[in-house]
C-alpha cells in the first residue's frame, strides 16, 4: 500500500480507539500483530503482547486501570510500511486518582491494509509513578 493510504489506517485506528469502537480497531490488525508498550513495573498493561486477542486484552486491561482525561494523536510521518504518531495524553488512575501524562511517539507497521505492528516510546518514570 502507499504511504497515503498506511497513514489514512493509522488515522482511523485513533478514530476508533477515541470513539471507543475498540471492536473496529481490533478488526483493523493482522491476526499476528505485534504490540509492544515498555515494561513499566506496577502498571498492569505494560509490556509486549502478540496477536488480536492480546491485544484485546490489552484494550481491556487499560480501560479497568485509568481514565483517558486527553488524547491527542497531533503530528503524522508515514514513509514505506512504517507510521509514526506524535501527540499528548494524560490518564488518572482508577485504584488512586493519581493523574500522568505527557507526549508519545507511536510507531506503526502497516501491512496489506492492516496494523502489523505498534510500539509506544513515553514517560515510563510516570506512568510508574502514578500507579505506586
Amino acid at each position: 500500500m502507499s504511504e497515503p493510504e498506511n497513514l489514512r489506517v493509522v488515522q482511523k485506528a485513533y478514530e476508533n480507539f477515541k470513539t471507543g469502537s475498540v471492536e473496529a480497531l481490533l478488526g483493523q490488525m493482522s491476526d499476528d500483530v505485534d504490540w509492544r508498550l515498555p515494561d513499566i513495573e506496577g502498571v498492569p498493561f505494560a509490556g509486549a503482547r502478540r496477536g488480536r486477542g492480546a491485544v484485546a486484552e490489552f484494550f481491556s486491561t487499560l480501560a479497568d486501570a485509568q481514565d483517558t482525561l486527553a488524547f491527542e494523536p497531533r503530528e503524522f510521518v508515514a514513509q514505506g510500511d512504517k507510521v509514526v504518531a506524535l501527540g499528548t495524553y494524560k490518564w488518572r488512575v482508577k485504584k488512586n486518582g493519581r493523574e500522568y501524562g505527557g507526549d508519545w511517539a507511536h510507531v506503526f507497521t502497516v501491512r496489506e491494509g492492516k496494523i502489523a505492528g505498534f510500539h509506544e516510546y513515553m514517560d515510563t518514570a510516570a506512568a510508574s509513578g502514578a500507579f505506586k
